[in-house]
């Protein structure tokens, strides 16, 4: 593990020159494509979901996700460049996940990333996923200093991540089973609630006039890693043990859990290592309620809060492009070699 102490304190900059990086994002089942002017102005933003196709089967299909990313690929290219008021031969340099996540839906972006940067002679940069939550931030204005800790909470990841600077990372903790987003999937499905969970579960907590307390995963070992596969299955339990227990008291009880244990890590690694900014990014940062115990926390600890708003928070291309363009002004290209690394870490 990388030294945490005595970091160079330094402010993410963009360069005085007008670059504009065209960002691919495919990796899951959103088709996200964005032009993004000196890695802070959006200059277009273009998602296309697939949500109707995957709910009725309460989660994402890889083969339906990969072949709606190749269906629709061109055509969202197409508007991203079209609401930006630009040609391809107007961008600088192509940029595209690669990974982590679905391989079939990562091929897809990353074999047209290919085709436009071999036909306008424009450099590929590949993009870990991971890194475009992480500074998506950057494009509302808000730029921490490094270094920061980064809380990456999505369908697939949940992460605490020492940044020291672009492509200095150091993973603190990570999830051992689910992932919040996952975890929160997994209950909404267990209620009967459909798909996607995120959003029904916080919808219902807010209106739970009996919350039920459920235990905050502690690690034994004393690690700041997390755990959320116990917390889904007390909810179970709960739910089997009264038939007539409200669904919206279950799920208020497993959202202030997961709370919890987000926030009392965060707080403990920050407060470990004396860093005074987080920088939370991923889909489950949407959550509206988790927002705002960040914030009140944040600001009785000391800690200076930095999240995207909620566009930002879900996969999207602007936070490839602003991710490739610093890899973009070090001149970091990938080449047509670039592959698929569906299990690709920071």
């Amino acid at each position: 593990m990388n030294n945490l102490k005595s970091p160079i304190v330094e402010t993410p900059c963009a360069s005085s020159e007008r670059f504009i990086i065209l960002g691919i994002e495919t990796s899951c089942d959103d088709t996200g494509v964005a032009l993004v002017k000196n890695g802070e102005k959006i200059l277009s933003n273009v998602v296309s979901s697939q949500i109707k196709i995957h709910s009725e089967y309460g989660g994402v299909v890889p083969e339906l996700a990969s072949r709606s990313h190749l269906e629709n690929i061109y055509i969202v290219v197409d508007e991203a460049l079209k609401q930006a008021k630009l040609l391809l031969k107007d961008i600088d340099g192509v940029a595209v996940t690669y990974g982590p996540g679905l391989v079939g839906s990562i091929l897809i972006g990353i074999e047209a990333a290919k085709a436009i940067a071999y036909v306008h002679k424009k450099p590929l940069i590949g993009v870990n996923h991971l890194e475009g939550h992480i500074f998506s931030t950057l494009l509302e204005g808000r730029k921490p200093e490094f270094p920061f800790l980064s809380l990456i909470v999505s369908g697939g990841h949940t992460e605490l991540v020492m940044v020291k600077g672009f492509g200095k990372y150091t993973i603190i903790g990570k999830t051992r089973d689910d992932a919040v987003g996952e975890a929160f999937d997994k209950v909404a499905k267990l209620l009967d609630l459909g798909y996607p969970g995120g959003p029904k579960v916080e919808k219902l907590a807010k209106i739970s006039e009996k919350r039920i307390k459920f235990p905050e995963a502690v690690m034994k070992d004393g690690s700041f890693d997390f755990s959320f596969s116990g917390l889904k299955t007390a909810v179970l339990s709960c739910k089997n043990a009264d038939k007539n227990i409200d669904s919206n008291d279950l799920c208020a009880g497993f959202q202030d859990a997961v709370i919890a244990a987000l926030l009392n890590k965060t707080i403990a690694v920050a407060a470990k290592y004396k860093i005074k900014r987080v920088v939370l990014g991923g889909g489950v940062v949407a959550n509206s309620t988790i927002r705002g115990e960040f914030i009140k926390r944040g600001k009785r600890e000391g800690i200076e809060i930095f999240f995207p708003s909620m566009p930002l928070c879900t996969d999207n291309g602007a936070m490839i492009a602003v991710a490739g363009y610093f890899k973009f002004l070090k001149k970091e290209y990938s080449g047509y070699v670039l592959n698929a690394d569906p299990g690709l870490s920071l």
